[in-house]
Order: structure tokens, then C-alpha cells, then sequence
């Protein structure tokens, strides 16, 4: 009997990734986002989130990706506050695809090394892409993200 892992499969830029669906809050369309001066350049703005105001992050930025053209589709993922140190935080992504459920056997995690630097915890094989082969998606580390994000404000 193999275990699963549940994730919420996004896009950015046209790749696929995915984050535990547990920190995963809700996912609300892209809404304005009011920019706050002087912030870096991870930070989009904030946002007003049925009365609660909401930090909200360019994910791409973070994972140092280039900037993806404003997506038709934008979404933004809402994290449970204890993901962030009880902060509201939702993370601007182009696309959300699904909620997978995904076979352990199906995921390759990446070893401490890689993962240290690169806030990827492993690489999941899904469905199929164009050519026959297992889809590829990367299984992101948002913790890792918002702890160094957390740690850098902090020093």
C-alpha cells in the first residue's frame, strides 16, 4: 500500500510546479494589488482579503525566475498563517491547474544539497506530456522560502 502526497499543481512562466496543499489557505482570482513603497522586489503589495489585509508575494522573484507577463488567468494561492509566522500571505502564480494526489513511488526527492539552494523538495511525475513521457513537476519548499525571507528581514 503506497502513501500519497496532496498538492496544489501551479504554473509559472509556462512550468509546473506544486506546494503541500496543506499550507494552501484558498485560491482567490488575481484582484488589484496596492503596491507599498519601498519594498522589495519579492513583494507585490497587499491586499484587502475580506477585512484582512494580505502581504502579497511574487513568487517567481523569490524562486529568482524571470518575471512572467501578467497572466490572464493569475491566481493567487492564500497560505495558512502559520506557514509564515501567523502573517497573511498569498503568492501570485499564473495559473492554478489542480489539486493532485499524488503516489509517493511517483516523486523523486531531491537530496539535501540541491534542495538547500534551490527550495525544491522533490520533482513529481504526473501524467503525460506531449511526447509520451511523465509530465514533470517541481515540488517547491515554500516553508524554506518564507523561513529565508523571514531570516533576511530579520538581519
Amino acid at each position: 500500500m503506497s502513501a500519497f502526497k496532496d498538492v496544489v499543481q501551479f504554473e509559472i512562466s509556462g512550468v509546473q510546479y506544486a506546494l503541500d496543499i496543506q499550507i494552501a489557505r484558498e485560491i482567490v482570482e488575481m484582484i488589484p494589488i496596492t503596491p507599498v513603497p519601498r519594498a522589495p522586489d519579492h513583494i507585490a503589495g497587499i491586499i484587502n482579503l475580506r477585512g484582512e489585509i494580505t502581504n502579497i508575494l511574487n513568487l517567481n522573484q523569490l524562486m529568482g525566475l524571470s518575471a512572467s507577463a501578467t497572466a490572464e488567468n493569475g491566481k493567487i494561492i492564500v497560505l495558512v498563517s502559520e506557514a509564515a509566522n501567523g502573517s497573511n500571505i498569498g503568492l501570485i502564480v499564473d495559473d492554478v491547474r489542480s489539486v493532485l494526489q499524488v503516489p509517493e513511488e511517483d516523486i523523486d526527492m531531491m537530496d539535501g544539497s540541491v534542495s538547500k539552494e534551490a527550495y525544491v523538495k522533490g520533482i513529481i511525475k504526473s501524467g503525460r506530456d506531449n511526447s509520451g513521457n511523465k509530465a514533470l513537476i517541481i515540488w517547491i519548499d515554500i516553508s524554506k522560502i518564507l523561513s529565508d525571507i523571514l531570516t533576511d528581514k530579520n538581519n
